[in-house]
């Protein structure tokens, strides 16, 4: 590996890793409470316990979006041509639909915050949590590692095609041959699967003995050495 290829490597595992952690981080922060109110009296602490429990200040759709670029990244790594840059296309507009997502979801939990203070007659305030800063810090790393990707995915090392399924016809007749083997001549499923494991083809035909060679011991059996001890 030249150092050219080299360097391209690195900077494909540099752009994968910052986007994984990103979008790792984007998806768990979703999850968590992404605001805090804060009430005085007794209709604020009921109003606490109510915005505290179950999910009303998560940001789900954050979540959802992260997990979608993740994917299309996984995706990358097993593709190939156009289907690859597609892909990494697909995972930039998840990315973008996730810092969407959490800028949204803000004036949605701080209205939810505002409805559950109001209807027990109590004034408060509304701050967000460090968990709604670090969503919306790995969404927009996101943004910036699936950008690189689309841009860069084009020059980065392809899996080789011997990992490809094989062709459809030749697959298809592989495996009725196999199947036909199956119960014939005490031959298992099993058997076809240590077989295969071994780097032997299961589909193969038992070797023959040549005909021609057994004809040929029958009208010379002095070439028989066992025949030959019979005569003698």
């Amino acid at each position: 590996m030249d150092g050219k290829e080299r360097r391209r490597g690195s900077r494909m595992g540099a752009v994968l890793v910052l986007a994984l952690a990103s979008g790792a981080l984007a998806a768990v922060a979703g999850g968590k409470p992404a605001a805090s109110a804060s009430a005085d009296g007794t209709g604020g602490t009921v109003a606490e316990m109510t915005l505290t429990t179950g999910d009303a200040l998560t940001l789900p759709a954050v979540t959802s979006t992260a997990l979608v670029a993740l994917a299309a990244i996984g995706v990358v790594l097993v593709t190939r041509g156009r289907v690859r840059r597609g892909v990494a296309v697909l995972g930039l507009l998840a990315s973008l639909a996730s810092v969407a997502a959490a800028v949204q979801g803000w004036w949605g939990v701080r209205s939810t915050i505002a409805d559950t203070l109001a209807s027990v007659g109590a004034d408060g305030s509304t701050s967000p949590t460090a968990w709604y800063f670090a969503a919306v810090l790995g969404a927009l790393v996101l943004v910036v590692a699936m950008a690189a990707t689309v841009v860069l995915v084009p020059r980065w090392p392809e899996m080789g095609s011997r990992y490809d399924a094989p062709a459809g016809a030749a697959s298809a007749a592989a495996a009725s041959a196999a199947a036909a083997r199956v119960g014939a001549d005490g031959v298992t499923s099993t058997d076809l699967w240590k077989a295969m494991d071994a780097g032997l083809d299961p589909t193969g035909e038992a070797d023959e003995p040549d005909r021609d060679t057994a004809d040929d011991t029958a009208d010379h059996p002095e070439r028989d050495p066992e025949a030959a001890d019979h005569l003698d």
